[in-house]
């Protein structure tokens, strides 16, 4: 899977944004985002934009983890708590797939394992492979 993981340091909005790819295998994975000034709205807590970025680059690697193309056509993201500092960690894991749709649920936890955020995502497999 270190190939996998390579193809999507291609990825340059998870890179601008300190999202980093720990680990992935076929129909799984887990990132991790440390949080900055940068990721913080106007209160102070982490927008979530930036959490939904996490969650939905977490989505992607383990739908393409086949090393078929895979894009979202669903997704959909409810927040438990707000975060203000410190490492969030997101790990998708595919709750059902068939050869054309694959359904994961990503958990997104502060370094403390508290619920951030649970996001939701549906996934088309396209007929082209990765070239990795």
């Amino acid at each position: 899977m270190e190939k996998i993981k390579e193809f999507f340091k291609k990825d340059k909005f998870a890179e601008y944004t300190g999202i980093e790819l720990l680990e992935v295998k076929e129909g799984w994975a887990k990132s991790k985002m440390e949080i900055t000034e940068n990721h913080l709205n106007g209160i102070g807590t982490v927008h979530g934009g930036a959490i939904f970025t996490l969650a939905d680059f977490t989505f992607a690697a383990a739908a393409n983890s086949y090393r078929t193309v895979t894009v979202a056509i669903n997704a959909n993201i409810s927040f438990m708590k707000a975060a203000r500092s410190g490492t969030l960690f997101a790990e998708a894991e595919e709750i059902s797939a068939n050869p054309k749709l694959g359904t994961y649920t990503i958990t997104v936890t502060g370094d403390d394992g508290e619920l951030i955020a649970i996001f939701q995502g549906m996934a088309y497999r396209k007929r082209d492979k990765i070239d990795i």
